[in-house]
């Protein structure tokens, strides 16, 4: 085939930019690899974006195709922004007609031009979610389903899910089906699309797999595509899903000629199965495309040589990659060992932190490249309290502060109506969540009969249902909710308010609805939950709880000032810090729980390349911290240190703190440094509240030792939870087995 003339026609060698000669040789493979499949593997802080942007334009600048013969994908539009204006600053000019941008951009723009091949017009709407749920809504209202067991969101999850791994309605086999909605989700699909159809419309799901579709069924088309796109690049394959793989390797299989597709990626970072990821793209890509050239950056440009080898050593534990070893690129790179500290509980972790972050401040470490890396959103509630304690100005990446999330004001209105009934606004707030079939009429109905009764709305809801003038559904549930509270607050003297507000919500029926929920947000709201029931048992009475959080509340964040970022393990790939704190690294959190129980071998090596992405965030100090106990609802759990911990190589570690040394003598385990660990999940043991342990021979006034803090006395006694006065340390909260009792 005669090549088309390019806009940027190959130029002489003495006239080229000097893009080629800031490269490594491995940076340079990559970019001048350009016919046949290429798999770029390139590690964190390797130049992955450089890469791809230079191969761009050197694509251009050797006059192989035109600019709109290049099909480059990102995964967001910040990315594609991103590589388009360094191709221009390369080519010294702007670059127009680009083939640059998301997936879901690119087909959208494809099916514009092939709408009606799926039985769309070109000027289809695309719907959001909130409309999305409104159609679905419709479509299963006359099928009679119970949406509080089946709610409608779950029934979308359900959908797109089988859309990302492009699945038309009639392609839904039986072994692909579900349960879900009493086993209707198949046929509630088809209506679904059908009414699409029917409102020349379609989701942000279809943009894919109506084009994968169309590309499936129309060789004519496929064909069009194929004389069009000379060259394909990709960016981040190892987080592609079912639809995008189909609809790439459609684009790049151009039967007798070779598939000039490159891929960048690295498998070692690939951190999303939740959302529909499958690491299995970039590992079986070689078989995909046979000949291909695999190129591996490891030369990292970011961290030090310490942090680097740590991370190394400890992915080197997954079976499941195709394998590199990061080196340091720069030469100042020895840098100081990764520091794994133990302490004693959550709120010890939290002070660790907050001491470190001041003592890094006052040498003029800048907040804004410090980093708290939580594996889930739980967890960053006592760093933010610490931190305002302390003055130190944070902001949460990615999400919103613990007491600003949804869940949590919706559990703290529950809260606040059980303290006061009065409060309105929080009655208000809970009224219908979960549904209980209150409308505006209804809602319209309460507020006239509280403003003629002159009472609070808590109240005029109770004279209504007396007067029986609440009829139907709406009058069975919110008789179920103010019993409820009444319950409640006949039961705080006597059970306690972490009881109480633990069975308000699940005799509410708040937690069953976010138990119900199948949307990937769901099983952490449930954590947050968990954690913000723990929070209370730090507080002697609910309404001091209440007013604690309304002074945190109250503490603004000064928007002009630097701060530190706090976020989750995932929120934080492609981010880098100069500082690195990394918390929860136990059994249980970090893995997960839900891995451990349900992820199989699968699901740990996941979960190892989430303790690699965030080790390689940092740049020169990496902290990792793991506790000896933590409270989940009113009892003190006794954690196991992460196998992960176990598993970084001991030449680019260094422990302090004295839970390890603790640990061993109560749990039999090893020192950090050993390897006696466990390597099969286990549950961390938990000690009820009133269990009567090793702390009945602990009374008050009981002189004791601890190794951190001293000789002390004992002042009060809760459980296995000791509050102790230590001569030298001032009054610490310890558990019972870190202490000896001194005759």
């Amino acid at each position: 085939m005669t090549q088309t003339p390019a806009p940027f026609p190959e130029r002489p060698a003495a006239d080229r930019p000097d893009y080629l000669q800031r490269l490594n040789p491995e940076q340079r493979a990559a970019i001048e690899t350009t016919d046949g499949p290429l798999l770029v593997l390139a590690g964190a802080g390797t130049g992955k974006t450089r890469v791809l942007t230079t191969r761009f334009a050197h694509i251009l600048l050797s006059g192989r195709a035109r600019p709109y013969q290049i099909l480059a994908v990102t995964f967001t539009n910040k990315a594609a922004r991103e590589m388009r204006e360094r191709i221009g600053a390369l080519l010294g000019e702007p670059v127009e007609g680009l083939w640059l941008g998301t997936f879901h951009a690119l087909c959208a723009r494809m099916l514009r031009r092939h709408a009606e091949y799926v039985g769309l017009g070109s000027g289809f709407t695309i719907l959001d979610t909130d409309d999305q749920l409104r159609l679905l809504k419709q479509v299963i209202e006359p099928l009679r389903i119970d949406t509080k067991r089946w709610p409608p969101q779950g029934i979308l999850g359900v959908i797109q899910r089988w859309k990302d791994r492009g699945l038309t309605p009639e392609r839904v086999t039986p072994a692909e089906d579900c349960d879900f909605a009493g086993g209707q989700c198949r046929p509630i699909y088809a209506t679904y699309q059908a009414r699409l159809v029917q409102l020349n419309a379609c989701d942000f799901g279809d943009l894919m797999l109506h084009v994968t579709e169309i590309l499936r069924t129309r060789p004519d088309v496929l064909a069009q595509y194929h004389r069009l796109f000379r060259y394909i690049l990709v960016d981040e394959y190892q987080d592609t899903n079912t639809i995008q793989y189909l609809w790439l390797r459609l684009l790049a299989q151009r039967e007798g000629q070779p598939a000039n597709i490159c891929c960048v990626g690295d498998d070692d970072q690939s951190i999303y199965s939740w959302r529909g990821a499958e690491v299995e793209n970039i590992l079986r890509f070689e078989r995909d495309f046979p000949g291909a050239a695999v190129v591996r950056l490891e030369r990292n440009y970011r961290s030090t040589a310490q942090i680097l080898g740590a991370a190394s050593g400890l992915i080197a534990h997954n079976d499941g990659r195709l394998g590199k070893t990061l080196r340091p690129g720069r030469e100042d790179a020895s840098g100081e060992k990764v520091r794994v500290a133990s302490v004693w509980d959550s709120d010890d972790e939290a002070r660790l932190v907050g001491e470190e972050v001041e003592r890094l401040r006052a040498g003029g470490h800048s907040l804004a490249e410090i980093a708290i890396l939580v594996r889930a959103g739980f967890q960053t509630r006592a760093f933010e309290e610490r931190l305002i304690t302390l003055g130190l100005p944070y902001r949460v990446v990615g999400g919103l502060r613990f007491y600003e999330r949804s869940e949590i004001r919706d559990a703290m209105a529950y809260m606040r109506v059980l303290n006061q009934p009065a409060d309105d606004l929080a009655f208000e707030r809970i009224i219908n969540v979960p549904r209980r079939g209150i409308g505006a009429a209804a809602m319209q109905k309460f507020h006239v009969a509280a403003r003629e009764g002159q009472m609070p709305l808590a109240a005029a809801v109770m004279d209504l249902i007396a007067r029986g003038a609440l009829k139907g559904r709406a009058r069975e549930q919110m008789t179920a909710l103010m019993a409820c509270l009444a319950r409640g607050r006949e039961a705080l003297p006597r059970e306690g308010h972490v009881v109480v507000v633990e069975t308000l919500l699940e005799e509410s029926g708040y937690i069953d609805m976010w138990k119900a929920d199948t949307s990937p947000e769901a099983p952490g709201r449930l954590d947050n939950l968990k954690e913000l029931v723990r929070a209370l048992a730090d507080f002697e009475s609910l309404g001091g709880f209440l007013e604690h959080v309304a002074l945190v509340m109250e503490n603004e964040e000064n928007a002009g000032a630097e701060r530190l970022s706090i976020m989750t393990l995932h929120g934080a790939k492609g981010l880098e810090f100069d500082t690195v704190f990394l918390p929860g690294w136990e059994e249980g959190v970090f893995p997960s729980q839900r891995t451990l129980d349900e992820g199989g071998l699968k699901g740990l090596e996941e979960e190892r390349r989430l303790a690699y992405v965030g080790i390689t965030r940092a740049r020169h100090r990496a902290v990792i911290s793991h506790a000896a106990s933590r409270r989940i609802y009113g009892n003190w759990q006794s954690a196991i240190p992460s196998r992960f911990i176990e598993e970084l190589p001991a030449e680019h570690v260094t422990t302090t703190g004295g839970a390890a040394q603790a640990r061993s003598r109560t749990f039999g385990h090893a020192p950090l440094s050993s390897t006696a660990f466990p390597v099969m999940a286990r549950r961390p043991r938990v000690t009820d509240v009133g269990e009567k342990g090793p702390t009945a021979a602990m009374a008050v006034g009981t002189r004791v030792f601890h190794q951190k803090f001293g000789y002390g006395t004992i002042s009060s006694v809760e459980g296995n939870r000791l509050e102790v006065a230590f001569e030298k340390a001032g009054p610490k909260r310890v558990l019972d087995t870190f202490v000896e009792k001194i005759p």
